[in-house]
């Protein structure tokens, strides 16, 4: 927030992304707009993220998801060819968020290798395991990862990734390894003979192989055998550091649940146009199912863009702001400006936005985004050239009309 002094209590907003702003613009008659946009998000910091960031802003009109995709596509090939000599291969392969969470465990696939997620609910439904039943009856789901000549993996091995796995939310992992004399394992007398068979064939094991679980409900199992995943890939040397694989991830669902607010929040943004029969099929009653017409692009595992065809409908913005519980002078205090835009009519439009800091990561093959940005700030927000954010005279925020409690000044 930045106060404004003209405008005693009053403040602006920096700018997450120009989002309406360049919906506006379409439904004022400009068919194409593209920016370099400095964008600031209040986010948890970590190796990808900065609050100061820059984006490829896009936004066309009377446009579908293929044109975008086909824009994106012509960029990255033309900037990977002719920065670091990398030819990029096109179309790039497309999944839908379903299947990318189904089989990754995560919403930015990284598909430079296998060991995808196999669901094992139904056969652990039927074993002699009570915590795999007890799961399974409670509505939650038990998932598997194969690792192919994972047998080696000592019981320190298998320790250290059970305790991996328990960052994520994890309560433990049980564990296979498939000997020339059958199963190694302290779950193997639970099973019957029929459901080891079963079992084997869902997830490929063979002779060598290791196999890991997780029982718990739908997130966790994700959240841990998704990260999971990938610390196995990184300890086995799975990964082509020189390979640049690209994935389109559609059909994101338009709502998440929100345990902390009781309630349902935009996945992406409340403007992202929803799928018409979901939204009339599901609407109140089972919000969480509507699909929307978002999409991502995402490179060896990390997200570079995300788009999304618009809402041009003045009822079905509604609809979504109702869905969101919002009311009528909170839609008209927060978006009056835009639902007045949309009652005169406006064409369909949609557009991505790509992170540019992101992408110069992968051009110049670093893990820190710090390593791409001029002054970038620390973990904790700070710069470190500036020593912002620092405190201000008292004159100062006498003129903007602000008092800082007492406690906020408080140090650790």
């Amino acid at each position: 927030l930045v106060p404004s002094r003209v405008n005693p209590g009053l403040f602006y907003a920096l700018p997450q992304s120009p989002q309406l702003f360049k919906q506006l613009l379409m439904i004022s008659g400009y068919d194409r707009y593209m920016q370099l946009a400095r964008c600031f998000r209040d986010e948890d910091l970590r190796g990808n993220r900065q609050p100061e960031f820059t984006q490829i802003d896009l936004e066309l009109s009377f446009t579908e998801p293929e044109e975008i995709y086909k824009l994106t596509e012509g960029l990255m090939v033309k900037l990977f060819e002719e920065t670091i000599s990398v030819k990029v291969e096109t179309p790039f392969q497309r999944m839908t968020y379903q299947e990318s969470m189904e089989n990754y465990g995560s919403d930015a696939p990284d598909i430079r290798f296998d060991l995808k997620l196999k669901d094992i609910s139904d056969i652990a439904s039927e074993c002699e395991l009570r915590v795999f039943k007890q799961v399974v009856d409670k509505g939650g789901i038990v998932k598997a990862i194969c690792v192919p000549g994972g047998a080696d993996f000592s019981r320190k091995d298998l320790d250290d990734l059970t305790e991996f796995a328990q960052i994520y939310g994890a309560k433990g992992m049980a564990w296979i390894k498939r000997n020339q004399d059958g199963w190694q394992s302290p779950i193997g007398k639970f099973f019957t003979s029929e459901q080891k068979e079963a079992l084997e064939e869902r997830v490929g094991l063979n002779v060598g192989d290791l196999v890991l679980f997780c029982a718990d409900n739908t997130k966790v199992v994700h959240d841990a055998l998704g990260n999971l995943r990938k610390e196995i890939a990184l300890r086995r040397g799975l990964i082509n550091n020189s390979e640049y694989r690209f994935v389109w991830v559609t059909d994101f669902p338009l709502f998440e649940y929100s345990e902390t607010e009781k309630s349902f929040t935009s996945s992406h943004h409340p403007f992202t146009m929803p799928d018409i029969d979901d939204l009339e099929k599901y609407g109140e009653q089972d919000p969480g199912k509507i699909r929307s017409r978002a999409y991502d692009v995402v490179l060896n595992g990390v997200e570079i863009g995300g788009g999304s065809i618009r809402i041009h409908r003045e009822d079905i913005q509604n609809k979504v702001f109702r869905l969101l519980k919002l009311t009528d002078e909170e839609i008209e205090s927060k978006f009056g400006f835009l639902m007045k835009a949309l009652s005169y009519g406006a064409p369909p439009h949609g557009g991505i936005a790509l992170g540019f800091d992101r992408i110069m990561m992968f051009l110049l093959k670093t893990d820190s985004i710090r390593d791409v940005i001029a002054f970038p700030k620390t973990q904790k927000a700070g710069c470190l050239m500036t020593d912002a954010p620092s405190a201000v005279e008292t004159e100062q925020l006498d003129e903007l009309h602000i008092r800082v409690k007492a406690s906020a000044l408080q140090t650790e």
